[in-house]
């Protein structure tokens, strides 16, 4: 089995429509198994970590900004393949380019407020699971 870590962002987690449990109902219908799931606000020196690579580029400090203004769903998620699965489970970054069906297709409204993030590979998976759950 491997793991991944998945997030639900601050835009659907303060939606007046709750959709936290349709996501996870995706997540789950595809096989992943939620091993771990807190809703916090993140503080803002862990999500200048967190998103660290992307120190630098014009969209960092309202990338940080963003995640750190609001309640976040965080979860390590278990299955086999289960970075790769997620990251075609929730599709391209900008949902204008996602799959039809994905979660960004169905949940996201532009390339910032996308709905969700998940681990890019096994390294930033490991890295994001020990940042959020130690």
């Amino acid at each position: 089995m491997q793991q991944t870590y998945f997030m639900i962002k601050p835009e659907i987690v303060a939606a007046k429509e709750q959709k936290i449990g349709d996501i996870l109902a995706i997540v789950n219908r595809a096989g992943f198994r939620i091993t771990r799931l807190a809703m916090r606000t993140m503080p803002r020196e862990l999500v200048e970590d967190f998103y660290g690579e992307h120190r630098g580029k014009p969209f960092y400090g309202e990338l940080v900004e963003y995640i750190a203004g609001g309640p976040v769903v965080t979860v390590r998620l278990e299955r086999e393949g289960a970075v790769a699965a997620l990251r075609e489970l929730i599709g391209a970054t900008n949902p204008q380019d996602a799959a039809i069906g994905t979660i960004r297709d169905l949940f996201g409204a532009s390339l910032q407020n996308n709905a969700v993030h998940a681990s890019a590979n096994p390294e930033d998976a490991a890295r994001e699971l020990a940042l959020i759950f130690g």
